[in-house]
């Protein structure tokens, strides 16, 4: 959770998520091997979770973010 100054001097709560970027999209295979299998549980999980999250935040002010490697530069 971070709190951020705005430009018109308010303040705004972030609920913010690191998450590796593979996890943030839908895997795509052809044949559903064990690791396919368990890395779209991993994505179904994860988006239900941020569904979750976002409605919480919303109820709250709030922003809910999630972030990856990419959006962090590393």
């Amino acid at each position: 959770i971070a709190k951020m100054k705005q430009k018109d001097g308010s303040v705004m709560t972030y609920v913010i998520e690191v998450k590796p970027e593979a996890q943030t999209k839908m895997p795509v295979q052809k044949k559903k091997t064990k690791r396919f299998l368990q890395e779209a549980a991993t994505y179904a999980v994860n988006q239900e979770k941020w569904r979750a999250a976002d409605i919480f935040c919303q109820e709250h002010g709030w922003k809910f973010l999630v972030l990856t490697e990419k959006d962090l530069g590393i």
